[in-house]
């Protein structure tokens, strides 16, 4: 599925849409160039759940957790793992236990330790704004790409 989004506005309400399905135990990926669009999609996504706080990008803390209406959804930003063990000494099973919601910037960068995503969302700069590419890895993505493809307009 590939969609254009003209503004931040329109990011915004795709992750809210996405927001809608996600019951917890997803591994979404986020991935694209700094500023395409990720984390202004993580901030959709969580004050469509509920939260209504700041959300930021965890790049120096590597995950924000969030415990959303008893839901506990974890943010990564890998941009500055140099090595995929540095996942394995934060304890990132513990955190991708099949009942939180996992949304992994730069998942690429931690390959060789995390399984393979649901959904993967590539944002890429196209004209004046962005487009997204989401493609699904599992049946829980197929569930996922079908609801946005009925949902999303």
């Amino acid at each position: 599925m590939l969609l254009s989004l003209e503004n931040e506005s329109e990011t915004i309400y795709l992750g809210a849409i996405m927001a809608n399905i996600l019951t917890g135990g997803e591994l979404v990926y986020l991935q694209g160039e700094l500023g395409a669009g990720k984390t202004t999609f993580v901030r959709g996504l969580l004050n469509a759940l509920g939260y209504l706080g700041n959300v930021k990008s965890p790049t120096y803390t590597l995950v924000e957790p969030y415990l959303i209406a008893g839901i506990d959804v974890y943010h990564f930003d890998l941009y500055r793992i140099n090595d995929p063990g540095e996942l394995e000494a934060m304890g990132i099973r513990d955190y991708c236990d099949g009942k939180s919601i996992c949304l992994f910037e730069w998942a690429e960068k931690g390959a060789s330790v995390l399984r393979k995503s649901d959904i993967t969302l590539l944002f890429s700069y196209h004209s004046l704004g962005r487009e997204v590419e989401i493609k699904s890895n599992s049946i829980i993505g197929k569930k996922i790409l079908e609801f946005l493809k009925k949902t999303y307009k």
